[in-house]
């Protein structure tokens, strides 16, 4: 009927972190809305209007037909607590999918809410993100510094060596 890859989230904004929780959460959101677009039935069912990682079930909607059901195969995927399967899950419900669940293999069932809104969120990943760019920009500057130091003395001895200047004109292979 229709699929949902984590290679295909860049495109919608998700650039890294493609591999852990949220981003299964993302895929199971628009896995969910495919199905819906494609039955004509993402109108009635909107799902969740803004995430807040709690436990979302679609109610039959007035004059439209049922929710859309779908039962979740994981296959040899390992269903162990936690795991991102149930993120996908948990997408697709906020999707707008009715699927039987038990809300106790999720992530942070047992633990407070901010166990369970770090993971849903990608609030880890968003942290370890802008220490890595904080790192990288450190870097950058401390390499900057050093090669505005080193470049004056560079251009000074060897610049009366270099005298090159690009043609006016593309250079084109003559010979036929």
């Amino acid at each position: 009927m229709c699929s949902a890859y984590a290679h295909e989230l860049p495109r919608y904004g998700l650039k890294v972190g493609l591999t852990n929780y949220s981003a299964a959460y993302a895929v199971g959101l628009l896995v969910a809305r495919r199905a819906l677009g494609k039955l004509g039935l993402a109108e009635a069912y909107a799902g969740l209007e803004e995430a807040t990682g709690e436990d979302f079930t679609v109610e039959p909607a007035d004059g439209a037909p049922r929710p859309f059901a779908v039962l979740l195969d994981t296959g040899l995927k390992r269903t162990s607590t936690g795991s991102r399967v149930f993120g996908a899950l948990k997408g697709a419900l906020d999707g707008g999918l009715d699927i039987p669940h038990g809300d106790k293999r999720f992530v942070g069932y047992d633990a407070d809410s901010k166990v369970r809104e770090r993971r849903f969120f990608g609030l880890g990943v968003a942290e370890r993100e802008r220490k890595r760019d904080r790192e990288v920009t450190t870097k950058n500057l401390e390499r900057k510094n050093s090669l505005t130091l080193l470049l004056p003395s560079f251009l000074l001895s060897f610049l009366p060596f270099f005298s090159f200047q690009p043609p006016l004109q593309p250079i084109t292979e003559t010979g036929q």
